[in-house]
């Protein structure tokens, strides 16, 4: 963490260290608030909340929760008993669930709006919450309990201070997964390599389902994936289309129960063929912590891709 008053420029901006609390100043973008970030990853969900927020107090804008949902009857109610209470919608996509996870959800949330499915795969899933989704901004995330809800008010607070996409990563300064398996790790690590490479990007983590986004941008995104390769298409689509990027760090936890539906070798090649497929455009300012400094921010101007 920066010491109280220090101050580190980079590429234009002034980084200032106060308590728990970077301050980015820039000449285009005005200032945005950013959390520092605890040390240790199980300390953010310790109370089930983050440290380091500045409270920004009430905000007139809405938020939708889309969690996409398969048999995840013993599941989804852990997730729903811990959603925050600043979500004013959420949206459950339902492919075809034979247990009783539908009757499990209305049980803890009677609001929940459920919404079936329309094509197969999780991209199919997430494009039909995003189009049933009617508040400002969406959050996305999976209802096997790898991610905590806690974390939301993190993506929200950089929604809320200038910032158009939101990106979990376990991979940054304050994140983590207690999941992920030697090979899955080395394929993420090799696919991020080639994304930063092709479109000049610093980003961390690639093919993590939490994120959030205004919804006025989905247009602008225009997603057509239908696989778990819609996380990748997302993050291109927002690099090209110039929006300004947060990441933030997210601890992803084992599945409470059941399977996952991944396949680390087809999916991944998915992932690389979206990638290529969709290479130009521009990039925008990236934000996240710098590893060698906790605490302080890297910032890095857009430049055409290659």
């Amino acid at each position: 963490m920066l010491p109280g008053g220090s101050l580190v420029h980079t590429c234009g901006w002034t980084v200032r260290g106060i308590g728990q609390v970077i301050e980015l100043t820039g000449q285009n973008n005005g200032t945005a608030t950013v959390a520092a970030q605890p040390t240790d990853a199980q300390h953010r969900l310790s109370n089930g909340s983050f440290v380091g927020y500045r409270d920004l107090g009430p905000t007139t804008s809405t938020v939708s929760l889309i969690i996409p949902v398969r048999n995840e009857a013993r599941n989804i109610g852990w997730v729903l008993e811990q959603i925050p209470k600043r979500i004013d919608e959420i949206i459950l996509i339902d492919g075809n669930s034979t247990d009783a996870t539908l009757i499990t959800a209305r049980s803890y949330r009677p609001d929940i709006k459920i919404v079936q499915q329309s094509g197969p795969g999780k991209g199919s899933a997430l494009r039909t919450g995003f189009a049933a989704a009617t508040s400002d901004m969406i959050v996305m995330m999976d209802a096997d309990g790898s991610m905590a809800p806690q974390e939301i008010t993190h993506f929200l607070h950089f929604l809320e201070n200038g910032y158009d996409f939101v990106k979990g990563s376990r991979f940054m300064g304050g994140g983590g997964s207690l999941d992920i398996t030697r090979f899955r790790r080395l394929g993420n690590y090799g696919l991020l390599a080639f994304f930063n490479s092709l479109y000049r990007t610093e980003l961390t983590d690639l093919c993590y389902g939490f994120c959030a986004f205004h919804r006025r941008y989905l247009d602008l995104l225009d997603l057509q994936a239908t696989g778990f390769e819609i996380e990748a298409e997302m993050t291109v689509r927002a690099v090209q289309a110039g929006l300004r990027i947060a990441e933030v760090p997210s601890l992803e936890m084992p599945r409470r129960t059941g399977n996952s539906n991944l396949n680390a070798i087809s999916d991944g090649r998915r992932v690389l063929r979206t990638v290529w497929q969709a290479r130009g455009g521009r990039r925008p300012a990236t934000i996240r912590p710098d590893d060698n400094h906790r605490g302080a921010a890297q910032v890095s101007s857009g430049h055409p891709a290659g």
